[in-house]
């Protein structure tokens, strides 16, 4: 019987090409959770079957002349969630779940970024509500008004949001049902940051489900 873990580490390995930085290629080493680049190393074909066998990435130190893997003296490891080759075969992608800082520095990444995970646009929105619920001094705008009339008043838009939803999507106006839509995610982020929390609070509940 075929043992597919094997083959396909056979036939990864046999697929590098190792010539083009004498033995070496590049390694991104990416969060497999948050997707943000936490470093960059390099790895000979040594490195890349200690890092397939034991599940703990493992480099080539230039500086040392020897493998080297990741946490060895600081126990911040990097545990291997997958391992894929660029379209040149002389790159890998590395992906990972890291356990504490990578930086020696001490930082989650070695750009001194912290390791935390973006959604885009909605990122920037929720980042908005913050400051509007934070500056309700400032001059009034219809985030920083509903922040000032209370929890009371932010779950009853959501509620009415909802509701509108529920209607349009009964309807066949797909325009109407996406614009509803995306009021009642507004809506219910500007919710959330009234009870303290962010979109990040939630996902993680839906993923300690998933499990």
């Amino acid at each position: 019987m075929l043992n597919l873990n094997w083959y396909l580490k056979t036939k990864l390995t046999m697929n590098i090409d190792y010539n083009k930085n004498n033995g070496l290629i590049p390694a991104i080493i990416q969060d497999a959770l948050t997707n943000n680049v936490l470093m960059l190393g390099y790895m000979n074909e040594d490195a890349v079957t200690k890092t397939l066998t034991t599940k703990q990435v493992t480099f080539f130190s230039r500086s040392k002349q020897r493998l080297w893997t990741k946490g060895e003296e600081s126990g911040n490891t990097l545990n291997l969630v997958s391992l894929k080759l660029d379209c040149d075969n002389d790159t890998l992608l590395i992906k990972v779940n890291p356990n504490g800082p990578t930086c020696h520095k001490g930082s989650d990444t070695c750009w001194n970024e912290n390791n935390t995970q973006q959604y885009g646009f909605i990122s920037e929105l929720e980042q908005r509500i913050a400051s509007r619920k934070n500056h309700t001094s400032e001059a009034k705008s219809y985030v920083t008004s509903l922040f000032s009339k209370g929890i009371n008043k932010i779950a009853q838009k959501v509620g009415e949001e909802a509701v509108e939803v529920v209607i349009e999507a009964k309807d066949s106006n797909d325009e109407l049902f996406l614009n509803e839509s995306a009021d009642l995610l507004f809506h219910y982020l500007i919710l959330l940051q009234a009870k303290g929390f962010t979109l990040k609070d939630v996902i993680k509940i839906l993923q300690k489900r998933s499990r």
